[in-house]
């Protein structure tokens, strides 16, 4: 081999052990490692946080509607077994 394709091979190996590095270390990103500065993802994370908040009480409300529901739907069975 010409030390020229040597020097392209050699060039080559070194990029994909970096390459590989970076993926198992995360260099050169920032903490969460997708490359987002952090006060957007801290800001990203509260905005998520509230809107998980939101559905929670939401399904709260829809479980409490159903209950209710099912409740009176056993109040009115129980009636008409009384008839």
């Amino acid at each position: 081999m010409q030390s020229s394709h040597i020097m392209v091979i050699m060039i080559v190996l070194i990029v994909m052990i970096a390459s590989v590095f970076r993926a198992k270390y995360g260099g050169g990103r920032s903490r969460h490692g997708h490359g987002l500065p952090a006060t957007r993802d801290d800001a990203e994370t509260r905005h998520l946080r509230d809107e998980v908040k939101q559905l929670r009480e939401r399904l709260q409300v829809l479980e409490r509607i159903t209950v209710e529901k099912e409740n009176s739907l056993e109040r009115e069975i129980e009636k008409l077994r009384d008839r």
